[in-house]
């Protein structure tokens, strides 16, 4: 099983690029760096690709809207050619509160605009000219919509590879679907490994039965906080104000997919709950109310006896890289640990 763990983008560049060597001389398989509405994920990612030397590292998410499908080819590839063949894409819709509130873009066709990005950057890295006529994308832009001086051109410079690999953040059984048909690797969110099935079976099974065999194994990434000692439970209360954001408030009341997935696992009311106090502002008691099963489930605090059953937990359900915050304690100590639990468990 895969290891793997986010750097904040807010960090100190050099405080960052001394984390990043710390993890990788631990045997971390992969660093994300998230976007969100911070600084842009790509400068430090460049930054990491010159201070390390083995670690794979991955955009954790960039949107889909705020770049053009070409854009999105051109940084992917020149992040690959900067960490000699080490860089994993990583996309995601985001949601309707950054895109048209910070970026000012319509949020439509989300799974359209994916579909039709990864045809594109797909194109762009074999090198052959741009010309895709989507419904979201049209290339070259058709004269009645420019001046009708467009070229399909390609990237010019020559790649480290030709297969960059692209990880989709999705939660929607549409999109799920898709990415498990399409993609290398997939990006769900507040896994409880026990209940994955009861949101994410069908979709999975129905973008498996159309996978293409050259993709090789979808690789499935989840994790939480982890945290291993005796007294590491006491850990776990730490990720409940992350998740009270995302199931309370990231999102209109009747357009939350975070909260879906907390209804979908079995807690209706107590997802209602949550949203009602984080909407109303009462952000403390969103997270209190935030059932303790679901936030033991969907982390890996404890001793070792506990996160070596977890870790049985998350292969059972399918997953294949742990996406980990490691807490109470150095980072690279806590994921060399597990690292070391991983391979014995």
């Amino acid at each position: 099983m895969r290891i793997s763990t986010s750097l904040n983008y807010a960090t100190d560049p050099s405080t960052a690029a001394a984390q990043a060597r710390e993890l990788e001389a631990a045997g971390v398989d992969r660093i994300w760096v998230p976007e969100a509405y911070g600084f842009d994920a790509v400068s430090l990612l460049g930054f990491l690709a010159a201070s390390t030397s083995s670690v794979e590292l991955g955009s954790g998410i960039l949107n889909t809207y705020s770049r053009t499908p070409a854009l999105l080819a051109q940084t992917a590839a020149g992040l690959d050619s900067l960490s000699d063949g080490r860089f994993v894409l990583g996309l995601g819709a985001s949601g309707p509160q950054v895109i048209e509130g910070f970026h000012g873009l319509p949020y439509d066709r989300p799974l359209t605009r994916i579909r039709e990005i990864i045809e594109i950057c797909r194109t762009a890295w074999r090198r052959e000219p741009l010309i895709h006529d989507g419904e979201v994308f049209k290339l070259p832009l058709p004269s009645d919509k420019g001046t009708g001086l467009g070229k399909s051109l390609k990237i010019i410079n020559h790649l480290k590879r030709s297969d960059i690999a692209i990880y989709i953040a999705a939660l929607g059984p549409k999109s799920v679907e898709e990415t498990a048909a399409t993609c290398d690797g997939w990006l769900p969110f507040l896994v409880y490994p026990e209940r994955m099935d009861r949101v994410w079976g069908d979709a999975l099974a129905a973008g498996q039965a159309r996978r293409d065999t050259s993709l090789g194994e979808l690789d499935v990434v989840a994790g939480g906080l982890v945290a291993i000692g005796d007294d590491a439970a006491q850990y776990r209360d730490m990720s409940r104000p992350v998740a009270a954001l995302y199931i309370g408030g990231m999102g209109a009341r009747d357009k939350n997919f975070y909260n879906e997935v907390c209804r979908k696992y079995g807690f209706e009311a107590e997802a209602e709950a949550v949203q009602d106090a984080y909407l109303d502002g009462r952000k403390e008691e969103a997270a209190g109310l935030l059932p303790d099963e679901l936030i033991e489930n969907t982390n890996l605090c404890g001793d070792e006896a506990y996160v070596v059953d977890r870790l049985s937990a998350y292969r059972e359900a399918g997953v294949t890289s742990l996406n980990v915050t490691p807490v109470g304690g150095e980072a690279h100590r806590i994921l060399g640990r597990l690292r070391e639990l991983a391979e014995h468990a």
